[in-house]
């Protein structure tokens, strides 16, 4: 069935006048579905969108990318470059790595190629895929709307027009693309390379509605484009995107994960090891990977590749099976990017026990301390009890009170603040926020109830406790436990989805773990040693 647009907002009924100049009221705009009784979802949605931020006022909306000129607000005319880069999510690619990421793309000598370049900043991607290609004929779509690169960009495509045909679209790819996913128009593309921009989105932001009713629920906008720019690929197309790592695990990019997953097979993951090399001229410290998908081909092996930095110097790799990047029994479907030998240990049947499994669970420490200022106490006193932070944990172990310390040492104890406490006893504990560049990533500690003369403690917001239905767990399965989570092993293992240098409670319930009696055996050993070293952990945890 075809329709223009008149004749589907008076069959609709939604009172969509102010739509018509979104298309104009031409019989030219027409709108395509099987026969039926109605419109299909995608149309309806896509027209309600549109015509809500038709509505809104300029003042809820300020920033309009519909046509090829806009200006650029006053606030964005005073920023310094860093300042705009930051605003926009926007970071541009180093020659080196925009090489790398055309390097992994596969051509056939025949193809036509239709290339998509999403957030294209100066065109370092597009020109580095055009010398990739070599003579084969390339359309390359180009999309970027920050007015103070678009003349670097228009210079760079005229360039290579010799050897290909470049169109620049200086309007916002969310929203083309989402509008043409919704109404089943538009190129298909057999190619996209991607560094998109890094930077969230409101719950209620044009945006995310747009994504939505493309059938993309996400909260940043790099998954935004890659997600967009994988659906605008025809069958066998590829997509090579740099973007953070940060998609890998987590209940927030769960829906992004089962959306490519779905859509796409992974063929090759690169890793830069150190957070702040691939971005290093824009400050950037975020765990980034170049990531490669096919759309709608069958999963097979994934190339898993390493490097220091940007010079790929030391570059690296190798093949692993689908199932250790993705477990197939992991209903949060982490994406696992295995580098070492270190973390395979884990994956004995040994050591596939849930947090379930040993009777116990994880939860982010529920003293808030801004909001509980009141009841704070830089020392202890009469009717207020230990308040455990970071800080008190070191090399020897629980250290409390701490003289001199920055933060409360203590904390009332009274009706409202009692549903925070914990009852005092055996606990493991674990750093829920590690330094840019620290050497291990889980740090877990022991709570000793020796050392804390009452019968409730506070365990604030920035440690992970284990415990057993907020109660106490016995003590040799405390110790067991931290020194497990020690091991390093462990740590190489929890690197593996965890691209970033936060520790959710979420993300240890996602670990393996040995057996409840092979932890008590581990504690016995481990309790009552002042010092362990590295080494000794490791040869335990082996030996489970």
């Amino acid at each position: 069935m075809t329709l223009n647009f008149c004749e589907l907002r008076d069959r609709c009924g939604l009172g969509l006048d102010d739509v018509a100049a979104e298309f104009g009221e031409s019989m030219d705009v027409v709108f395509r579905w099987e026969s039926g009784e109605s419109p299909p979802d995608r149309v309806l949605r896509s027209l309600m969108i549109m015509a809500d931020f038709s509505r809104r006022s300029p003042e809820a909306n300020p920033v309009v990318l519909q046509s090829e000129q806009h200006e650029v607000p006053v606030r964005e005319q005073c920023m310094t470059p860093r300042q705009r880069k930051s605003r926009l999510g926007q970071f541009m690619t180093p020659a080196s790595v925009a090489e790398f990421m055309a390097s992994l793309f596969d051509f056939r000598s025949t193809e036509d190629i239709r290339l998509l370049d999403a957030g294209a900043g100066q065109g370092a991607l597009t020109a580095a895929f055009v010398e990739r290609v070599g003579t084969a004929r390339v359309a390359s779509t180009a999309f970027e709307f920050d007015d103070q690169i678009l003349p670097d960009l228009r210079a760079n495509l005229a360039a290579l027009r010799a050897k290909a045909y470049c169109e620049l679209i200086e309007r916002d790819f969310i929203e083309e693309a989402a509008n043409c996913i919704c109404l089943g128009r538009g190129t298909r593309y057999t190619h996209a390379i991607l560094n998109p921009p890094y930077k969230k989105i409101g719950n209620d932001s044009r945006q995310r509605a747009l994504l939505r009713a493309a059938g993309l629920e996400t909260v940043n906008l790099y998954s935004g484009f890659v997600g967009l720019a994988l659906e605008l690929l025809e069958p066998g197309g590829e997509l090579v995107a740099i973007i953070p790592r940060s998609f890998c695990n987590g209940p927030y990019y769960q829906p992004f994960r089962r959306f490519i997953l779905r859509r796409a097979s992974v063929r090759h993951i690169h890793l830069f090891d150190a957070r702040n090399k691939a971005f290093r001229d824009d400050g950037v410290l975020q765990e980034n990977i170049i990531i490669k998908l096919v759309r709608g081909a069958e999963q097979g092996p994934v190339i898993v590749s390493t490097s220091t930095d940007d010079s790929f110097a030391d570059h690296a790799e190798k093949q692993h099976d689908f199932a250790r990047i993705v477990f197939p029994d992991d209903a949060d479907e982490f994406i696992h990017i295995p580098t070492g030998n270190d973390e395979q240990l884990l994956e004995r049947a040994s050591f596939g026990h849930s947090l379930a499994d040993l009777g116990l669970t994880v939860s982010t420490g529920p003293v808030v301390d801004f909001r509980l200022r009141e009841s704070l106490r830089a020392d202890p006193e009469s009717g207020a009890v230990p308040l455990l932070y970071p800080g008190h944990f070191g090399a020897g172990g629980l250290q409390w009170p701490k003289p001199g310390f920055k933060k409360p040492n203590a904390i009332r104890d009274t009706m409202a603040t009692r549903k925070w406490l914990y009852p005092n006893g055996f606990y493991a504990v674990v750093r829920r926020f590690s330094s840019k560049e620290e050497r291990r990533r889980i740090v877990a500690n022991v709570v000793d109830p020796a050392r804390l003369p009452a019968q409730m403690i506070g365990i604030e917001n920035h440690l992970n406790v284990f415990h057993a239905k907020r109660q106490p767990i016995p003590g040799e399965l405390a110790h067991g436990l931290a020194a497990y989570l020690n091991a390093t092993a462990v740590d190489t293992y929890f690197r593996r989805f965890n691209g970033h240098t936060q520790v959710n409670a979420t993300d240890l319930r996602a670990m393996r773990y040995p057996s409840r009696e092979a932890l008590i055996v581990l504690g016995q050993w481990a309790k009552g040693r002042a010092s362990i070293a590295q080494d000794e952990i490791d040869e335990r945890v082996k030996s489970l």
